[in-house]
């Protein structure tokens, strides 16, 4: 089989699934009754087509690019980490337990960059013990995090209920933080430039998502810790003989994994809440699997992906309000084949794709061997 060359894995294949996602979505679309170019139509001009609607589809992408950041680094050192959920679900409450404890002491320049320290943390600490476990007891990672993502839902259920909720209150959630664990919304940091923009949940979390992206490509590919990670994932008996310590390079894999899922909690818990909520990563660490995938499990995939499934939460919604008989289920339907083409059915279009491009190549390789052999005989 003629292997992809790396532009056309990172960008042709990614693309082609896209659309070969949406072709089958849009057949599903139109076997249920409904106008699939209708459907696209009212999805992208709800995503995209106004300040506001571009807002809602970056403040979604923010926190799919924190979990699915969290599952390609993992990847790279060859593990599958499934527990982004419960990562993120700890990060958040480390997030929130900092801000009840000292919001209304600290003043906001102090204690944002803690409620961040802490959620990373916390996210860390989560994911660090699946990954003692792999490297040290010889658990498997997958079934370790799945477990985790449980516990930690349970954890948040039981502090909420029991310890953070406040007295006579018959909601699930924390009392509201005080102004200083606030991170300010993106209208008001565009106002502070002279900027008009409509309020929205958007705020600067979605700024610490484009560095963690940058830092995480810098990482990979230009330094030797990244090399030796990525060593791991390619080959751990090859890296074992090179010197590299596997189990060192799971547990710094999975930390790291762990504090950028924790960093959900910027976005969802200081940006916007204001409070400890329920169900405040509601399914964010899952949708990182599939940003991951669709990403190709590079920093500016994992962004463009999670762009994208932003956009399908945001124009989904637009589309179950628009467009009359087209429920929720649906655009989680398109999600799903989404994930599904570029996941599964990567390994099914790889090879077609390696033989088209072959195909298509093919003449001018034969243009250039006869340029090539006219100039050698002149």
């Amino acid at each position: 089989m003629t292997a992809l060359p790396r532009w056309a894995d990172l960008v042709l294949l990614p693309f082609v699934s896209l659309l070969v996602a949406l072709l089958a979505a849009g057949g599903v679309v139109a076997l249920v009754g409904q106008d699939p170019l209708l459907v696209i139509q009212v999805l992208v001009q709800g995503a995209f087509g106004s300040a506001r609607g571009l807002s809602y589809t970056l403040y979604y992408a923010t926190t799919f690019v924190f979990t699915g950041l969290a599952v390609a680094v993992a990847f790279h050192a060859g593990l599958f980490n499934i527990g982004g959920e419960g990562q993120a679900i700890m990060g958040g409450l480390g997030t929130g337990l900092v801000a009840l404890w000292w919001s209304a002491l600290l003043p906001a320049w102090l204690m944002l960059p803690l409620m961040m320290i802490a959620g990373a943390l916390s996210g860390l600490a989560w994911a660090a013990i699946p990954a003692y476990l792999q490297a040290y007891r010889g658990s498997h990672v997958v079934i370790t995090t799945i477990m985790f993502n449980f516990i930690a839902s349970s954890v948040l259920v039981y502090l909420l209920v029991n310890h953070l909720r406040p007295k006579g209150s018959m909601s699930v959630e924390s009392a509201e933080f005080a102004a200083s664990a606030k991170l300010p919304g993106m209208h008001l940091a565009l106002g502070w430039l002279g900027l008009d923009w409509p309020a929205s949940p958007l705020n600067l979390s979605v700024l610490l998502a484009a560095l963690a992206a940058l830092l995480m490509y810098l990482f990979l590919w230009r330094t030797r810790a990244g090399y030796r990670l990525r060593a791991v994932g390619a080959s751990p008996g090859a890296a074992e003989y090179a010197g590299i310590n596997g189990r060192h390079q799971v547990l710094i894999a999975m930390s790291i994994s762990g504090a950028l899922a924790g960093l959900v909690g910027m976005n969802e818990i200081a940006g916007v809440s204001g409070k400890l909520l329920l169900e405040f990563v509601s399914g964010a660490g899952f949708t990182g699997i599939g940003v991951a995938l669709m990403g190709r499990n590079h920093p500016l995939g994992i962004v463009l992906a999670g762009i994208l499934f932003g956009a399908l939460f945001q124009g989904g919604a637009e589309v179950a309000f628009e467009v009359r008989g087209f429920s929720r289920d649906m655009v989680v339907m398109l999600q799903g084949f989404i994930v599904l083409f570029s996941g599964a059915m990567t390994y099914v279009m790889a090879p077609l794709l390696a033989r088209g491009l072959g195909w298509v190549s093919r003449p001018f390789a034969k243009l250039a061997k006869v340029a090539n052999s006219g100039v050698s005989h002149g």
